[in-house]
């Protein structure tokens, strides 16, 4: 009997690279190139070529242009096969950085998000966490995180005296966890001039989580009135009218739940609570327009703004924001706007393969096989787990020095 030839089912014909641009359609940047009148830019180094070499360095945590190009130009066959990608020169790279459009990648990644929901309907969706499982109504989070940048370079990004920063707004779906807003700015603005731009979508019935750094009485009525229900942190200085005091339990974590009436004539109420941060109890004061719900549910849907928080350190910690090759004002912006774009495709990946680890653990590998012709998809359902082949796993005798056993 002839012994069967064994097949590795992990095989592909593509490198992981190659299948992870291969999520973004692949009309989509020469459309846009023609869409923002920069096709005169691409003599050489093609739109996609720039995209291509952007979601490389943030794959691979390239520090520099040079880290960039030699690294890509070492692997210039494998790249040619992504679709006639080429390895850019250190001042190519750079000038395209600068010069090309960053609309271009903003409208990427809203183009790839519309995409991937489309082919995949249901992607990201979850249950509500905790107390917020019953939940029906779309909850969006609401805040913004500072990249630090190097002040005596970046005139446009005055941010203190010896400091300078970009800021990045985001607005977040609670349910998917994917961005429903975005924008990069100065960091001198302050968050409440954001505000307005970032919840002009909302519905009414939709209910919006924010830090109270988008505290802001003409806000709190436009909202109110539009039927959106907001809930934030209590804010030092605001004037009220005691209206109301309810009744809280005895030896419970609410303290106090006041119905007030804001300077502007808002009717809200102010919740003092106590919540647990870092394992130590700490008394906080919340404000929302809903005056129905009871106290502890507010609470909890306080906390639940920590997952943007977590969004925001996948972005700095995991994808190094802060780590730029060009600090023009345009160049940030495709930076951003292309770290966005890999968090939403590794967020992808792991929805499609059921990936059950950290996104950290998923980005390590990712990076570690990255020019492997390995089918991705097949590696994910089957690493750290019982299923699939042995050559992805590892032995119990592995555990031990030979000899020693």
């Amino acid at each position: 009997m002839k012994n069967k030839k064994h097949i590795n089912s992990t095989a592909s014909k593509f490198n992981i690279l190659r299948q992870f641009c291969n999520l973004i359609p692949s009309f989509l940047v020469t459309q846009l190139a023609r869409k923002h009148q920069s096709e005169g830019d691409a003599r050489t180094f093609s739109h996609w070529s720039h995209v291509v070499s952007l979601i490389f360095a943030k794959l691979t945590h390239c520090f520099g242009l040079n880290d960039v190009c030699d690294a890509l130009g070492l692997y210039s066959g494998p790249l040619a096969s992504l679709r006639g990608a080429t390895p850019p020169k250190r001042n190519t790279l750079s000038h395209a950085n600068k010069e090309r459009p960053a609309a271009i990648a903003e409208d990427l990644f809203w183009g790839t998000l519309e995409h991937l929901r489309h082919q995949s309907p249901g992607f990201g969706r979850r249950r509500f966490p905790g107390k917020l499982r019953k939940f029906k109504r779309t909850i969006h989070l609401l805040d913004s995180t500072v990249i630090e940048l190097v002040a005596n370079c970046m005139d446009w990004a005055a941010h203190r005296r010896r400091k300078a920063a970009a800021k990045c707004h985001v607005r977040l779906n609670f349910e998917t966890l994917l961005p429903g807003f975005v924008v990069v700015d100065v960091a001198k603005e302050h968050d409440n001039v954001r505000a307005a731009q970032a919840t002009a979508s909302l519905k009414k019935g939709e209910i919006l989580i924010m830090d109270r750094g988008y505290v802001d009485l003409g806000h709190f009525a436009d909202w109110s009135e539009r039927g959106v229900i907001w809930v934030t942190r209590w804010k030092e200085g605001l004037s009220y009218d005691l209206l109301d005091c309810r009744p809280v339990r005895q030896g419970g974590k609410v303290l106090a739940d006041e119905w007030i009436m804001l300077s502007n004539g808002v009717q809200a109420r102010r919740i003092t609570a106590l919540v647990e941060v870092e394992g130590k109890e700490r008394e906080m004061i919340f404000l929302t327009n809903q005056l129905e719900w009871s106290a502890e549910m507010i609470v909890a849907l306080y906390q639940a703004r920590w997952e943007i928080e977590l969004f925001f350190k996948q972005m700095k910690q995991t994808l190094k924001l802060c780590d730029l090759m060009s600090y023009s004002a345009n160049g940030i912006r495709w930076q951003v706007w292309i770290a966005l774009l890999v968090q939403l495709l590794m967020r992808y990946l792991a929805w499609v393969s059921g990936w059950s680890h950290s996104f950290v653990r998923l980005y390590a590998l990712v990076r570690a096989i990255l020019w492997r012709k390995l089918d991705v998809i097949e590696i994910l359902k089957r690493y750290g787990t019982g299923e699939g082949s042995y050559r992805n796993l590892a032995q119990p005798e592995q555990a031990y020095f030979p000899r020693m056993r």
